[in-house]
């Protein structure tokens, strides 16, 4: 008997920028595309619109593009569970997301210094999340010394079971990734790109307005499924465009949904989704 696999409605490790408020809208825009299609992902991210896919189409070839390698950060998930499981002992009489204090701050620093010399490797983003005030990240034990820490300790361990299984997975420039599938049938790309003027601290690569405008090429005559914000301006620019003679604009007559994120009481942003795909294909 075949048992089905979980399906994941957030990415089992913390991650900037994941879509899972946008799963419903894209499940909306696969159902009226092959399920034996190519579905490129071009930046893959944490695997969460991936995954979505390939559990929504299981007969679907699926490419997630793992350039930020969030495959290390899954292949070391026992290793986290247990240095989290530590840090949730040494502040279990402390109170819950309150700032850490002496001694337990000491211990804590003490303790992921020792999970660094003797693994070799610390999920600083995940740690962080567990650590530090809400989205806030560091990417080492000499950034985390210098941060106040609190108590907001998750009380279960993460799981990542079978969360990449079926799963074709790339690690390349999305260029380069692109390039392989662009003349091929049946393709649609999912762009999601690192967005403009937001922060993108844990992303491996700093971003350019000349890094944001190429990723339009990709939209250019494909079936694409894309993601922005209204931060980034891009939808104005590429209107602006379009009013211009030999310019175009890659997103008109495309579909767009919205979801509104609350960073905090004073502060806000709007995630988009735009997708155009011509269900008859090439």
């Amino acid at each position: 008997m075949t048992l089905k696999s979980k399906r994941f409605t957030q990415a089992p490790l913390p991650f900037m920028g994941q879509k899972r408020r946008f799963l419903n809208q894209v499940k909306t825009v696969l159902s009226n595309c092959p399920d034996n299609a190519i579905y490129v992902d071009l930046f893959g991210g944490s695997g969460l619109l991936s995954h979505t896919i390939k559990q929504h189409y299981p007969n679907a070839n699926v490419v997630y593009n793992d350039y930020d390698n969030y495959r290390l950060r899954l292949d070391n998930v026992s290793n986290t569970n247990k240095l989290i499981s530590d840090i949730r002992a040494i502040v279990a009489e402390c109170p819950k997301d309150k700032r850490i204090l002496e001694p337990q701050r000491s211990l804590i620093i003490k303790r992921v210094q020792q999970e660094e010399q003797t693994t070799g490797y610390v999920d600083y983003i995940t740690l962080s999340s567990n650590v530090l005030f809400s989205m806030k990240y560091v990417q080492s034990c000499a950034e985390l010394e210098k941060e106040t820490l609190y108590n907001c300790i998750r009380m279960s361990d993460y799981n990542a079971d079978n969360y990449l299984d079926g799963v074709i997975v790339e690690s390349l420039d999305y260029k380069e990734l692109f390039s392989k599938y662009q003349y091929q049938n049946n393709v649609v790309f999912l762009v999601d790109p690192p967005y403009l003027s937001t922060e993108v601290g844990t992303y491996k690569n700093y971003w350019k307005l000349k890094d944001y405008l190429d990723v339009l090429d990709v939209l250019n005559g494909t079936n694409y499924i894309y993601f922005t914000s209204n931060k980034s301006n891009i939808i104005e620019l590429c209107e602006w465009m379009a009013n211009k003679p030999a310019l175009y604009n890659p997103f008109a007559g495309s579909t767009t949904s919205t979801v509104n994120n609350q960073v905090n009481y004073s502060a806000s942003y709007t995630d988009i989704m735009l997708h155009k795909v011509n269900y008859e294909f090439k």
